[in-house]
């Protein structure tokens, strides 16, 4: 991310819709996160690396590409703060600064863990076929 981070973290927050400040860091969003085991920056970490305007760590984190984008965070938020959200921000960001908006198809296979669960595509595609 070649920006500064303050005005990544706010481009975060535009495009989330989120406001990360009301995080009170109950952890119920990593809870229910299906692919916590094997996330390096867990759910709640992602709210606070964006209070903290560390985009940059988010852009490299191996978390980003392992959410499944199943919002089971964001359902369980009791202060309405969607980490899920913030994730596909992050997502968007890293993909827009790669020179496109959408992923190639050529892309994809080398996002992909053998064991990684459909449900992840199947998010995917219904997310970005737009």
């Amino acid at each position: 991310m070649s920006h500064g981070n303050k005005n990544q973290a706010a481009k975060v927050k535009e495009i989330s819709g989120t406001n990360p400040l009301k995080c009170m860091k109950c952890g119920k969003c990593s809870a229910s996160c299906p692919a916590f085991d094997k996330m390096d920056i867990k759910p709640h970490q992602f709210v606070s690396y964006v209070v903290n305007e560390d985009v940059e760590a988010l852009a490299k984190c191996e978390s980003l590409w392992v959410c499944l984008s199943c919002f089971a965070c964001v359902e369980r938020c009791p202060r309405d703060v969607k980490p899920g959200k913030i994730v596909d921000a992050a997502r968007q960001i890293v993909v827009r600064e790669k020179g496109g908006n959408y992923l190639s198809a050529n892309e994809i296979p080398e996002l992909v863990e053998e064991d990684l669960p459909q449900q992840l595509l199947v998010s995917a595609f219904r997310k970005f076929r737009r």
